[in-house]
This record gives C-alpha cells, sequence and structure tokens, in this order.
C-alpha cells in the first residue's frame, strides 16, 4: 500500500499493510536537526518576526523547501499536514505589514496597542495585552443578511500547493479549510493572554442570541471560503481548534451542544457533501464529557488523545471506533522530558493494545512540539517501524 492508501483503508475501516503514522504539526527545532540547518518551517515566532520585517518571500520559501526537505528524508510519516501554523497558508504576496514596536528584547507592541511576548519555552509569541477586548457591544442585527466571504488571493497557497504537488501522489495530505467555527469567541480570541478569551466565554451567559447569532453567520460564511481553501489533490481538511482544558471542557457539555454542536455537524457535512474528504479533528485537553457530541459531529479521526488530561485512547477506540480512527499513542510529555526507554515502551504499549483491529493512526498527542530530544524522537521512529506490520 501507499501511505495515501494505507490511511484510507483506515479511515473506512479496513485493516492495513502498517499501521499509518501521523503528526499534527513537527516544530522547527526537530525539523532543523532532520535537514541540517536552521528553518523558518513551523518556527511560529521567527516566522512572525520575519513577516513584520517584510520578508515574507525568505519565509514562505523556507516553509516550501524545508518542508519538502523533511518529509522526503522522513518517509514514515504517511500524513502530512499541510494546514498546520507556520507551514501552511501564508500572507499574500503584497501584504504589507504595520510592523510593532519593539519595547525590550522580548516584548512588542503594535499601533493599536497590542502587546506581544516572546517565550522562551515555546518558542512563540505570546499576547499579553490587547486594548480591544469588550471595546464593542454585538447584537443580533450584526450577524443579519448574507454573509460576506472574500476569496483569498491565490499566493496564500504557495506553500500548501507545492507540498501537494510534490507528495499528493503517494502520502495522505491533509490541509486548509474555511474556519472551523467550532467554540466561537465574539468579541474575543483563543490566544493566550490579553482577556480575550474569558470575554468570548463570558458572552455564551451574558450574549447567548448573539453568540447562537454570530455562530450561524460564520458557519454559512465558511462554508462558501470551503471552495477556495481546499485545495485540488488534498485528501482530507485538518481541524485544530481545542475545546477543553486538562480539567475538562471550557463551557458546559450542555451548552456546547445547544451552541457548537449544530455548526460543527453543519460544517463537517459541508465538506463531506460538496467535497467528499474526510475531517480530521485535532483537540487537546480532557473532551471525555463531548465524546458522544465528537461522534454525532461525524468527525473521521480524532487526533490528540491526551492520557495526561484522564484521556483513554484504548477505551476510545473500544467506545467510538465504529464512528472515526483513533489518532495518538504517544505523550508528548515523554517525547519531551522522558528517556529513550520511556518512549520505546510507549511505542510498545501502543502497538499492543491499538493496533488490533485496524481503525488506529499512531503519534504523539499534540504535536512534535519545540524541546522534544532528538534521541527520544529518534527513538520512536525506529521502534515504531519495527512494529508497524499488521
Amino acid at each position: 500500500m501507499t501511505s495515501n492508501e494505507r490511511v484510507k483503508a483506515v479511515l473506512t475501516g479496513e485493516i492495513p499493510d502498517k499501521v499509518p503514522w501521523g503528526e499534527w504539526a513537527i516544530d522547527f527545532d526537530t525539523v532543523g536537526k532532520i535537514i541540517g540547518h536552521e528553518t523558518f518551517y513551523r518556527a511560529k515566532a521567527r516566522s512572525a518576526l520575519a513577516l513584520w520585517e517584510g520578508r515574507r518571500d525568505e519565509v514562505v520559501q523556507s516553509w516550501k523547501e524545508d518542508g519538502i526537505a523533511f518529509f522526503r528524508k522522513m518517509d514514515c510519516f504517511d500524513i502530512i499536514n499541510v494546514a498546520a501554523m507556520a507551514s501552511s497558508v501564508a500572507p499574500p504576496k503584497d501584504y504589507e505589514y504595520e510592523p510593532p514596536k519593539k519595547i525590550d528584547d522580548t516584548t512588542y507592541e503594535f499601533v493599536d496597542g497590542t502587546i506581544y511576548k516572546y517565550s522562551e519555552t515555546t518558542a512563540d509569541l505570546t499576547k499579553i495585552y490587547d486594548p480591544n477586548v469588550g471595546k464593542k457591544h454585538y447584537t443580533p442585527a450584526d450577524f443579519e443578511g448574507d454573509p460576506v466571504a472574500e476569496p483569498p488571493d491565490e499566493s496564500c497557497f504557495e506553500v500548501v500547493d507545492t507540498l501537494i504537488d510534490e507528495f499528493g501522489s503517494q502520502r495522505f495530505m491533509m490541509g486548509p479549510s474555511g474556519s472551523e467555527v467550532g467554540i466561537l469567541l465574539l468579541g474575543g480570541t483563543f490566544e493566550e493572554g490579553g482577556g480575550g478569551f474569558e470575554h468570548g466565554l463570558m458572552e455564551y451567559i451574558d450574549n447567548p442570541e448573539t453568540v447562537k447569532a454570530a455562530i450561524r453567520y460564520e458557519v454559512a460564511k465558511n462554508n462558501i471560503l470551503d471552495s477556495y481553501y481546499i485545495r485540488p489533490g488534498q485528501d482530507a481538511v485538518g481541524w485544530g481548534q481545542d475545546f477543553s482544558s486538562t480539567q475538562g471542557p471550557f463551557i458546559s457539555p450542555a451548552m456546547f451542544r445547544e451552541f457548537v454542536l449544530p455548526g460543527i455537524v453543519s460544517r463537517v457535512a459541508n465538506i463531506h457533501n460538496q467535497f467528499d474528504i474526510p475531517v480530521m479533528k485535532h483537540a487537546c485537553g480532557n473532551n471525555n464529557l463531548l465524546m458522544d457530541m465528537f461522534a454525532e459531529a461525524g468527525y473521521d479521526a480524532y487526533q490528540s488523545i491526551q492520557r495526561t488530561a484522564g484521556m483513554d485512547l484504548a477505551r476510545i477506540k473500544a467506545n467510538y471506533g465504529n464512528k472515526f480512527a483513533a489518532w495518538g499513542g504517544i505523550s508528548v510529555e515523554q517525547l519531551v522530558s522522558g528517556t529513550q526507554e520511556d518512549v520505546k515502551n510507549e511505542v510498545i504499549n501502543a502497538m499492543e493494545f491499538y493496533k488490533p483491529g485496524g481503525r488506529y493512526i499512531f503519534g504523539s498527542t499534540h504535536s512534535i512540539c519545540v524541546g522534544t530530544k532528538y534521541d527520544n524522537f529518534m527513538t520512536m521512529v525506529e521502534e515504531f517501524d519495527k512494529r508497524r506490520n499488521y
């Protein structure tokens, strides 16, 4: 089987020749070690800083060339995600940034007063202040009428189309779409810091009818945008919004069912019916209370099944394997902080408990994130290759 055939077999309930391997993303430090030089690929802060400096073409060229170089070397990966941040949809060629003011070595302020700070731990920029949160009071009238869905500039898809052209005949290419919608944060944002996350959640209590109107509008708009963002040769859509912390869902299951689930059902149905491709869902955290709704949503695979948040992949596969493929098995915490023996044992455990019966995709929880030990990553590669055959 090709990688493409292998993943499709798992999604349709067949037993493939080998367990397929996919990752939501592989961050720049691991990519750089494999290809032998520094890269912008999945370097979120480094890419953002270069874009602010007007170096868009340099960043995009690195995403293309280094993405190709990495996946050529790592032919063990059956799934390539061209929807992940800082390696996929790019700013248009003619986009002009208003660069922020550098307050100190790690802090940047934009002209509207929004402030970002660099984190050494994640090698990312975190919003720490947003003066715009809560300034506008939305009403249902703001979401009346037909949605406006402007097509993006085609140059935004340079990276996505290049990697699909390079690998699409063999690998399973998971790519972009219109926005997932999911938990919509009215007047807020999922970015950490700045108060936008908390404000957006409070709107579900303080302004519920407007939230519902906004979700309906965004679902309709993004159903239209799918026709621009889903690219020729793309095998699946990848959605990456989290719904839970390690303690449980951000909103109650009852509120999730009332507010969020109808929009997800509509978005998944649009992709299934209009494009006839699967929807692969990434969601970290403790989603145990949402699992029945994941099945109702129509997701084809569920990735980032986080054991350290109380999720049990074997139980999920047993209970929901007839609805969607389970995807995961290796704790990102072990890749970052564990030993090679720890990683080896997790791979052995995954092949023993999750592989039987098919409907399983191997991979890490979350992603191959910043700080992953190179030796641990290579142990994962070597041990998996020994045991992946059916």
